[in-house]
């Protein structure tokens, strides 16, 4: 079983200025001339973790790791004005050019893989390889899982909680009547509207829930820009086009990909990987037997480190000692 690689700290912080007035927290760790990977947050508005570095042999991967508009330690917090699917991949871009590099890996998970996908689609000739986790494709039939129909057959007592504060509402009336509860005047609400909504997402994540993950999704800070982000995103339907990723999947061709999806993913059902593995000949897929949603679900970890040393020789880095 593949663990984590040791703690490492950045050698490199900034905040980069994007448009509208947006700065991101942008960091970089491990060898500079290794291997470059930038790391894309899920939520959307999740932000990223420190764990995040760990899923890379800092000798041999340049490691980036970026909150997007609103999330995490970027500026302005929360904020979802001139926030969409199309600035954060100019914002990704804006990153490649600023830090000088040719071509890089993407490792996204959930919404991150999302991302991740459309950024490939867009400029193929920018990547060279990705790295996917719980793969969320952005179609109305994948928020109708959460938000209308699916999940809740599995978690009944925690949908019946979730629905609640929104007069048991589903789908798109959900999802509304949450974006509106999260930009009242009453920020005893606010918050509180904010942690229900970040509960729901948490009783569907994992195979095994851990404490400390309960503590840092439902911490204010980070609930309140998930939330409200999550929705204005949703709100839109991400951003996307009916079908966006599968119709422009043949623009993937060439870049060598692994897919790592949890059997019992209760937030992004296996079925997406699975559809986007059977147009994607490059890509290859595995659906983990004892893996949630988590990318720290034990054995999707297990999974994801392996990843990333795979990628790193096919793509000719020598095996360090680690």
């Amino acid at each position: 079983m593949k663990m984590l690689y040791p703690e490492i700290r950045p050698y490199q912080t900034e905040m980069l200025e994007v448009s509208h007035g947006h700065q991101l927290y942008l960091e970089c760790s491990g060898t500079p001339t290794g291997i470059p990977v930038l790391v894309v947050h899920g939520g959307p508005g999740a932000g990223c973790s420190d764990q995040m570095r760990r899923f890379f042999d800092p000798e041999r991967y340049h490691i980036i790791i970026f909150d997007q508009r609103g999330a995490g330690r970027s500026t302005p917090y929360a904020d979802t004005e001139h926030n969409t699917t199309a600035l954060i991949l100019a914002d990704m871009e804006c990153i490649r050019a600023h830090l000088q590099i040719s071509r890089w890996v993407l490792f996204g998970g959930s919404f991150g893989a999302t991302l991740a996908l459309l950024y490939a689609e867009e400029l193929p000739q920018n990547v060279c390889g990705l790295i996917l986790r719980g793969l969320f494709l952005g179609r109305s039939q994948d928020l109708d899982w959460l938000y209308r129909a699916g999940a809740s057959r599995y978690f009944p007592e925690a949908w019946q909680r979730f629905t609640a504060p929104v007069g048991d509402r589903i789908g798109s009336d959900l999802i509304e009547a949450y974006y509106q509860l999260l930009r009242g005047e009453n920020e005893l609400a606010v918050v509180s509207a904010a942690k229900e909504w970040a509960r729901w997402e948490l009783a569907n994540a994992s195979f095994r829930p851990s404490a400390s993950a309960k503590s840092s999704s439902t911490a204010t800070h980070t609930a309140v820009a998930m939330a409200r982000i999550s929705t204005h995103f949703f709100r839109q339907q991400c951003f996307l086009q009916p079908n966006q990723i599968l119709a422009n999947v043949e623009r993937l061709a060439g870049i060598p990909g692994f897919m790592v999806h949890g059997r019992y993913d209760m937030i992004c059902p296996p079925d997406q990987a699975w559809a986007l593995a059977q147009l994607w000949p490059d890509g290859e897929l595995e659906l983990i037997r004892e893996g949630g949603h988590s990318g720290f679900d034990v054995a999707l970890l297990d999974a994801l480190v392996g990843a990333t040393r795979k990628l790193a020789l096919r793509l000719g880095s020598p095996e360090s000692e680690a």
